[in-house]
């Protein structure tokens, strides 16, 4: 039964120190931005951003090794709404994007 403990342990460490990578990955893609995209494409600014990241790093660090709660799922959240909507409107906005979509022109 024991290995079935230590079993379950390593797999939360490792989904909360991959949940810390994607935080932190968000972060420095914030960071790196300038301002004036994150109003171009429409996705609020880059102060309002920068706390979402950070707070979201902050509570990915403090849930590493814990069972996720309610905390470490409110950063994982932060980081892949940034990761999933405002990085893409950015890099369209900076000319990195896609012009098209997978079926073809939006």
């Amino acid at each position: 039964m024991q290995l079935l403990y230590d079993l379950q342990e390593w797999i939360v460490l490792g989904l909360s120190v991959a949940a810390l990578g994607v935080e932190a990955w968000a972060l420095v893609d914030c960071v790196r931005r300038p301002s004036d995209a994150f109003e171009a494409a429409g996705k609020r600014t880059k102060p309002f951003w920068l706390v979402v990241t950070v707070v979201a790093a902050l509570l990915g660090v403090v849930s590493i090794g814990a069972i996720p709660g309610l905390l470490g799922i409110v950063g994982i959240i932060g980081a892949g709404v940034y990761l999933a909507d405002v990085r893409p409107a950015l890099d369209q906005v900076m000319g990195r994007g896609r012009t098209e979509g997978p079926y073809g022109p939006w």
